[in-house]
């Protein structure tokens, strides 16, 4: 309630400064009908500020655009193990905080090219004292962004897309699962992993390696930040599923959404870079990716023949992955089974239920 009673405040103030600006043209009307004997009416009206979006925030957002390149790359039909350990590295290659990190950021770009939220925001951004007021304001509780104009519609297309992003990379993952149960009649698949040791070492260091993009990708979503309709092409999802079977505003997007708001005000530069990074750290995404990777460790831990790889990869490095970056966009309804399954189970392994599988069938 106090937030709507603020937003009010703020509204009345706006329509004070449109009061001003209706004066401004009554004065000019009145100065014209009386042969310009008035003394014109000086009152400043500055144009809004650039948007502006820290270059650490689009590295970010960098990151997760290239780390979906790569997960969509990935190969869901293998004819040997050397196949497998190839695309099993390439797939498990990024670190969960940098990932959710990336994606908050990827995120508030989406939101960046709804014309209308920009345009709700900016509103604010003409009287430097009101736009710092708001920035404080968004800053301090990232959900002032959600009562923005406009908010409704960016929010949309931010679950949309990353929910439909998210759902691609279940898919692969579901292919590469089943892939796992139908390769057994080949001889191939049943032969034990080489190494298996060093594999999950590989696989704990490749989690940890910090993921770079490539310059294209940064100057691409620069372009980005002041709207681009390559990145609207190529990126958003705007039509289909408008019902999603989750909240409008999960934390993530109202964090999104707050770091775009910023960008639109003017106020999303390097100078508030901590207050930035701080709304990409959303705590529920990272926990969500951080347990994919320790179901992937315990499932790589215990697999035995190559099969047992590919039902790790799928599962726990694709479906897993997939349901996280669904779920921080506000999108329950995920083909596949549930993370929490796999996660509450400890004990028994993911290649363990493999094997239960193949010998049931």
């Amino acid at each position: 309630m106090k937030q709507f009673h603020d937003y009010r405040r703020l509204t009345l103030r706006l329509a004070a400064s449109a009061a001003l600006l209706a004066l401004m043209g009554a004065h000019s009307a009145l100065a014209a009908s009386h042969g310009d004997n008035l003394a014109p009416l000086a009152v400043e009206a500055p144009a809004p500020p650039p948007l502006a979006l820290s270059p650490q925030v689009v590295e970010a957002a960098s990151e997760y655009r290239a780390y979906l390149r790569h997960a969509s790359n990935i190969a869901t039909r293998f004819e040997n193990g050397q196949a497998i350990e190839a695309n099993l590295a390439e797939a498990e290659s990024y670190e969960p905080q940098q990932l959710a990190r990336g994606a908050e950021a990827y995120a508030a770009i989406i939101a960046l090219q709804d014309p209308a939220f920009v345009a709700g925001v900016r509103i604010y951004a003409v009287n430097a004292a009101m736009r710092r007021d708001m920035a404080e304001r968004i800053i301090a509780d990232p959900g002032y962004a959600t009562v923005m104009p406009g908010a409704a519609t960016a929010a949309a297309l931010i679950r949309k897309t990353m929910s439909a992003q998210g759902h691609h990379i279940s898919k692969l993952g579901m292919e590469i699962k089943q892939a796992a149960y139908d390769v057994q009649h080949q001889s191939w698949s049943k032969e034990f992993v080489t190494d298996r040791e060093a594999r999950l070492a590989r696989a704990k260091v490749l989690s940890s390696a910090p993921m770079t993009a490539a310059p294209e990708e940064m100057r691409n979503m620069t372009q980005a930040v002041s709207g681009s309709a390559e990145f609207v092409r190529a990126d958003l999802v705007t039509a289909g599923n408008s019902d999603l079977t989750g909240p409008n505003y999960t934390p993530f997007v109202r964090r999104a959404l707050a770091i775009a708001a910023l960008a639109s005000l003017g106020e999303g530069g390097s100078e508030n870079e901590a207050a930035l990074r701080g709304l990409m750290d959303e705590s529920s995404a990272g926990f969500c990716l951080n347990m994919s990777k320790l179901n992937l460790y315990q499932c790589l831990a215990v697999a035995k023949p190559w099969y047992e790889d590919m039902f790790c990869m799928g599962m726990h490095v694709m479906v897993d992955t997939g349901q996280c970056l669904s779920k921080a966009a506000g999108d329950n309804d995920i083909a596949g089974e549930a993370m929490v399954a796999s996660a509450a189970t400890p004990a028994r392994s993911s290649a363990a239920h493999a094997r239960t599988h193949h010998v049931a069938h």
